[in-house]
């Protein structure tokens, strides 16, 4: 059995993240992890906060505080909320850490050792008005390819277009908004990626027949256009330095490497520090996970944007360093989350941002909700109509109603543990068999990464259970058959502790309070067989149970309009 590394993108740590990047990378990826584990998988799930660029230094400049001290805050900030989500990363770092600094300046002497690293001397954007050479984050104008007034000097945030400085129309600076700059030389280091163009194509060949679409797509369109040699330094005061060991000029200038060159590394820093932060008396080996890793299967997941960096950029520098480094081998990316058809944004606060929407509501209702509409295939489009429709109908009537409405009535008849009952009949071998096939297809849904369709069938399971209450109707069939009645509220039951488990990707808080509702000491069961779901009887007879607080609260009209007037949205001009 394969060992699982699972990656995410890693968030940037200029603010708090929207709804958009939460579902197109670090959600996904944490069901898809617990589903693995539950199911008996040796699995690691890595991410971490991206603090390198020139974003970090712009929010830290406009926050009034150290670059180093704004980052380790934001740090705190983002893994807090993400700890809110229930996101159960094994480790999440820092791209800021010795680690990260130190394999990052291996991969560059690698590089250079084998000839895919070259000095260049370039002409590059001078701000008069600042006093320094501008990287590229650090200019902003209007889009060549698509008029967006607001296109940064290294990529376009609205056609997602990679640019260089000098493309833009109209640049300024993102400092002082000075448009008073000049070109000047200066010296940076070129990764050769034109020389390993034919090698990532000869890999991408191997691996990426299995990929979606929509990642394979955009990395052989990066090829079809031909990979071109990219610098990988900046003038930055806050990233990992060139080594001076190696290039002593470049080091003596402060030059340090591009974030787009070390955030990708930190994937496997990161897993070092998860070593390194192993507790007294354990030992943990991370190199095993990307060094030499044949028994490791590797996924990797991001939105769309990100793909180009994820499968075509950092595989090159993989393959450059000459070293069995791992590679991905399935790339699940995510189309654009859009907020009533614009998209979610984190410098134009578009959008509803995860702080925010945890103090709106628990976790359970975004998770599930994320991941029912998640943009696989196509732009999906976030409106307050839908998200309410989607939690009352699903959450609340399809499963939170079956739990109470099944509890409350068998403690009321029965008293407060799970009745006995005749043996079970025909239509519980219906029954167990349609759990079954369900739960065969939410499996093969969650093996294959197809989120939505597996979201369609574990709502199909709790469908299930709420047709086979309205076929029995116990509260009619408890006044000529009470023993009738107790039978199918023991399935019931049986129902809702297998909703427990299966459920646990989507929603774990909800799924714990259904679990914890049976006084089940050794309840120590991590998945359901489908031999076990065809017979539902893991909960015995005279098991204590209670009725757990209602698990999910109904959204009603006048909550619908208290959000539309906090976050914005108009249903009549909803695309």
């Amino acid at each position: 059995m394969a060992r699982h590394l699972i990656t995410s993108a890693l968030p940037y740590i200029n603010g708090i993240k929207h709804l958009g990047n939460m579902v197109g990378s670090m959600l996904p990826a944490d069901v898809y992890a617990r589903y693995l584990r539950q199911t008996g998988h040796d699995v690691l799930y890595i991410c971490a906060t991206d603090e390198h660029g020139t974003p970090a230094e712009l929010a830290a400049k406009e926050a009034g505080l150290p670059v180093d001290t704004f980052c380790s805050e934001q740090h705190l900030a983002q893994k807090a909320i993400y700890d809110g989500f229930a996101l159960r990363f094994d480790y999440f770092g820092r791209s800021s850490s010795a680690e990260n600094r130190d394999l990052t300046q291996h991969f560059a002497r690698r590089l250079q050792a084998n000839g895919f690293i070259e000095e260049r001397a370039i002409r590059q954007v001078y701000s008069l008005a600042d006093e320094r050479f501008l990287p590229d984050r650090y200019i902003v104008g209007t889009c060549p390819h698509c008029g967006y007034d607001k296109a940064r000097g290294d990529q376009c945030e609205n056609c997602t277009r990679v640019l260089d400085p000098t493309d833009l129309i109209d640049p300024r600076s993102a400092i002082s908004g000075s448009s008073a700059l000049e070109v000047r030389e200066t010296k940076h280091l070129f990764l050769l990626q034109s020389k390993l163009a034919g090698e990532v194509e000869a890999w991408i060949d191997e691996v990426g027949g299995e990929w979606p679409t929509l990642a394979s797509s955009i990395a052989r369109k990066w090829l079809t256009e031909g990979l071109q040699d990219r610098a990988i330094t900046r003038d930055l005061e806050w990233g990992v330095p060139v080594p001076a060991d190696t290039w002593p000029e470049l080091a003596a200038d402060g030059k340090v490497f591009y974030v787009w060159f070390d955030a990708p590394i930190e994937y496997i820093g990161s897993t070092k520090e998860w070593a390194d932060a192993a507790p007294d008396g354990e030992t943990r080996d991370w190199k095993s996970w990307w060094y030499e890793a044949d028994d490791v299967r590797y996924t990797e997941f991001m939105a769309k944007d990100n793909v180009p960096f994820h499968t075509v950029m950092f595989p090159a520098t993989q393959l450059g360093t000459r070293e069995p480094w791992k590679k991905v081998d399935y790339v699940k990316a995510f189309n654009w989350l859009t907020y009533y058809g614009g998209k979610f944004s984190t410098s134009q606060r578009r959008g509803i941002f995860t702080d925010a929407a945890l103090d709106l509501l628990p976790a359970d209702y975004w998770r599930y909700f994320l991941i029912a509409n998640a943009p696989e295939s196509d732009d999906t489009s976030f409106t307050w109509e839908v998200f309410s429709s989607s939690v009352n109908k699903d959450l609340a009537d399809t499963l939170g109603n079956f739990v109470n409405r099944v509890l409350s009535f068998s403690r009321k008849r029965f008293g407060d543990d799970v009745p006995a009952g005749s043996a079970a009949g025909e239509a519980e071998a219906k029954l167990g068999e349609q759990i079954a096939g369900l739960l065969a297809e939410y499996e093969g849904h969650l093996d294959t990464l197809q989120f939505r369709k597996a979201a369609a069938a574990l709502r199909a399971l709790w469908s299930a259970g709420n047709s086979y209450l309205e076929e029995k109707a116990p509260w009619m069939e408890i006044k000529t058959d009470p023993d009738g009645a107790a039978l199918t509220l023991r399935t019931a039951m049986n129902l809702i502790h297998l909703y427990a488990v299966v459920s646990e990707p989507f929603i774990p808080s909800s799924s714990a309070a259904m679990r914890s509702a049976f006084a089940l000491p050794d309840d120590n069961r991590t998945w359901v067989s489908q031999d076990e779901a065809k017979s539902l009887s893991f909960l015995a007879p005279g098991i204590p149970f209670t009725v757990p607080p209602v698990l999910f609260a109904k959204i009603t009209d006048e909550d619908l309009e208290a959000y539309r007037e906090r976050f914005g949205g108009n249903p009549d001009t909803a695309e």
